[in-house]
């Protein structure tokens, strides 16, 4: 008797002791760590590009399974002095899962400048979005480096099967109104681009004027497709700037300054 009773006292005390091994399911959304990364980093962003004239960042995305990649990125941008922000173009996770999210968030607060994430379509699935939102906040959003307003898109619409508007024509209009007195110039950025299958393409043609009602539209950013490319979509004169999926060791570094912008594809 005297043994049974300590045998079940050294097990209750291996399982309090040893709880925060337990992993109680892949999407369970419990988040451990630092949660609403954009609006953290957004702060910064805005505070250390005050009265800029031009501006210097990064685009990459779809990092997914590619962590050693992703590291030896952030590795590889560290290096470097001259960039102001970067911005994730999402895929974050591979299945939606909830660790996926918060490896990618760990390994993405190594950089030194800050950066800020987009929802993809990978991220929507299983309690992805529920997840996303934690970790990093709304879908859509907004944000102003120097003069230039940055407009960030959720355009997952095979995700959503038409239960609500993607992309969020009421939050693209109110955005080119709002903060109007601080910036002369835009950049609308998605993870997934119009005329693909993953778009909701019934309004693709409504996207096209919203977006260029927009003071001073520069160019359009996205991923999703795993490859690096350029492409003016519409023949408007509007430039879409793929990103690459991390597998293939890439990423895009655009300069604004006052006279127009700069683009290279920069390899690690």
């Amino acid at each position: 008797m005297k043994q049974t009773l300590l045998g079940g006292i050294c097990v209750a005390c291996l399982l309090l002791s040893g709880c925060e091994m337990i992993d109680y399911h892949p999407y369970d959304v419990r988040i451990d760590g630092e949660t609403n990364i954009n609006a953290h980093h957004i702060e910064q962003i805005e505070r250390d590009c005050l009265g800029k004239d031009t501006i210097r960042f990064v685009t990459m995305g779809d990092s997914q399974r590619w962590y050693d990649e992703t590291v030896d990125f952030v590795n590889h941008l560290n290096q470097r002095d001259d960039i102001d922000f970067v911005i994730h173009g999402g895929d974050l996770s591979d299945f939606g899962v909830t660790d996926e999210f918060l490896w990618q968030r760990d390994i993405l607060n190594g950089l030194k400048v800050p950066y800020v994430a987009l929802i993809g379509n990978h991220d929507c699935l299983g309690t992805g979005e529920e997840t996303f939102r934690a970790v990093f906040g709304d879908p859509n959003f907004s944000f102003i480096a120097g003069r230039i307003k940055f407009v960030c898109l959720n355009t997952n619409a095979i995700e959503y099967d038409y239960s609500r508007p993607i992309p969020d024509f009421k939050f693209m209009a109110d955005e080119a109104q709002s903060r109007r007195e601080e910036f002369d110039r835009t950049v609308c950025c998605m993870h997934i681009r119009p005329l693909i299958d993953e778009f909701n393409n019934n309004v693709a043609e409504v996207f096209e004027y919203v977006i260029t009602q927009f003071p001073g539209l520069q160019f359009c950013t996205a991923a999703h497709e795993h490859q690096v490319f350029q492409l003016d979509i519409f023949d408007d004169g509007v430039i879409y700037y793929m990103s690459d999926c991390m597998k293939n060791r890439n990423y895009n570094v655009f300069t604004i300054t006052p006279n127009g912008y700069q683009h290279e594809v920069v390899y690690y």
